[in-house]
């Protein structure tokens, strides 16, 4: 269970890094690449064991790493679009509504079964995150900018079902760091050749604000991967446990810092999202 409260603490420190990108006017794409490269080298650091590239490369894991960090870069360019297009609150619901996927493919490819308390605990996840992600204007997305929300759903769902995948077909627990090295080797060499071909048209410019920025996110974001890596390993849970408890918790925990640190006001849906998600955490994880 301390795996998970850690992944959760972790992935809330992201939400809180963005915004302060937002108040030292950080580039975010700069910054989520050097963020990768932290986090890939941090990964290598915590691996005890002698690194052979050639062993990587012919391990069972390496081409879906490569994937998987390719889609990391996708996901998030569809969230910032998301976000500016059809607006922040929709991009939050679509997101963390995306623990069903991982849900639903771990009842179906690894027969995790689920009570009915706990079948209703993650119905009341759902609602959550909605209640808890909504602001007082209304969601409204016109039939042309649908496609954002439902392919920042459907990535962000793959992202996690592919990550417990892994854990349940390919890996043992020695290789964590070092499979989470691997997918953020491939989601920086992504945006390194997405930004040289940028570069092409606009001149490349070091900043160290980027830099600094992309240091303060790699660290989190690295353990916010390993901490989820290992709470999958957790017996008394199962999977469809840890990605509602995980997803729910971390809707809750950043809204929570969002009022202590940033001062930002919750209306009443959004507390009554913080109720449900308290609610639907018990259920999931006590029954």
């Amino acid at each position: 269970m301390l795996d998970l409260v850690l992944s959760v603490l972790c992935s809330s420190l992201i939400f809180v890094i963005f915004k302060l990108f937002d108040v030292f006017k950080i580039q975010t794409l700069y910054a989520i690449i050097t963020n990768y490269i932290v986090a890939c080298v941090t990964g290598l650091i915590l691996y005890t064991e002698k690194v052979d590239a050639v062993q990587v490369y012919h391990s069972n894991w390496f081409w879906g790493t490569l994937a998987l960090g390719v889609l990391f870069i996708l996901v998030f360019n569809i969230m910032a679009k998301t976000s500016q297009q059809v607006g922040v609150s929709v991009a939050s619901v679509a997101t963390k509504m995306s623990l069903v996927i991982p849900v639903i493919i771990g009842i179906v490819l690894y027969k995790e079964s689920l009570s009915l308390l706990k079948i209703i605990g993650i119905l009341l996840a759902l609602a959550a995150v909605y209640f808890a992600s909504i602001k007082e204007s209304a969601i409204s997305i016109s039939k042309k900018k649908l496609a954002l929300p439902i392919l920042l759903f459907l990535g962000s769902g793959i992202i996690d079902a592919s990550i417990n995948y892994f854990r349940e077909t390919k890996l043992t627990s020695a290789e964590f760091p070092l499979f989470s090295s691997t997918v953020f080797a491939a989601a920086a060499t992504t945006g390194l050749v997405f930004i040289l071909l940028k570069s092409i048209k606009e001149p490349l410019k070091v900043n160290l604000k980027n830099i600094l920025g992309g240091i303060a996110l790699g660290i989190p974001n690295y353990f916010s991967i390993f901490f989820l890596l290992r709470a999958l390993q957790n017996e008394q849970l199962n999977s469809a446990s840890v990605f509602t408890i995980n997803n729910v918790a971390i809707v809750m925990f950043s809204t929570l810092l969002g009022i202590v640190l940033f001062k930002e006001k919750l209306n009443a849906k959004n507390w009554g999202g913080i109720g449900l998600a308290i609610i639907s955490i018990l259920l999931v994880a006590l029954f």
